[in-house]
């Protein structure tokens, strides 16, 4: 009962001090930097990639199919040397049947039925920088606090991830400072299965996605 007593006098004492000491006020902060450096990211066939009409019995019933793979040239020029990353955004968000940052959505058929998906990789090797003999990639998933050891391994390129290239191999310093660069990009796309879809009607593919330069 002693040891009530006291906490119960106290709660008073802390509550009156607390209210004297508490600030009314807050401060806010907003940083950045704005570059001098600028660049301008082109692909190939105004970024269309066409498969043509598919019959509704060439997709499997109760599996994905996979189609054939397309093939896109990504060039990027820049007006001065520097350092960046690419990453991408779906335009389809929430479209896509399978959860992962590699893979985007191809819309909903007329049922509001998930389509497919599709992945866009690069590789170094179909990769040329200014005037390196080789480049490596290398990828971050913690928005450029900490990279991946470049290599010479094909990327998919993600949602939330980075994706840069670097003349250092084995190095996890992140991407070198580049103006131009010119890659060969490989689209796969899967369709859901048929029975999963709502097949009466025409169903437009619909795919969309914006290619993001990241200045680091």
């Amino acid at each position: 009962m002693k040891s009530t007593l006291i906490l119960l006098t106290a709660l008073p004492l802390l509550g009156s001090s607390f209210v004297t000491k508490a600030a009314s006020t807050v401060d806010l902060t907003v940083t950045g930097l704005i570059t001098p450096m600028a660049c301008t990211p082109v692909l190939s066939a105004g970024g269309l990639v066409d498969f043509g009409k598919i019959s509704r019995n060439d997709l499997n019933p109760s599996t994905g199919t996979r189609l054939p793979h397309k093939y896109l040239t990504l060039t990027v020029n820049c007006n001065a040397a520097g350092p960046y990353a690419l990453r991408m955004r779906d335009n389809r968000e929430g479209t896509a049947h399978v959860n992962s940052e590699i893979f985007y959505g191809l819309g909903l058929d007329s049922s509001g039925n998930k389509i497919g998906v599709y992945s866009v990789s690069f590789d170094p090797k179909q990769t040329v920088v200014d005037d390196l003999a080789v480049v490596y990639g290398t990828e971050s998933t913690t928005g450029g606090l900490a990279w991946r050891t470049s290599n010479l391994n094909p990327i998919d390129i993600g949602s939330r991830s980075l994706l840069g290239f670097t003349d250092v191999m084995g190095s996890n310093a992140g991407p070198s400072a580049i103006q131009t660069m010119t890659s060969t990009l490989k689209l796969e796309a899967t369709l859901n299965a048929r029975e999963n879809l709502d097949l009466s009607v025409e169903t437009p593919i619909d795919g969309s996605a914006t290619l993001e330069v990241v200045y680091l």
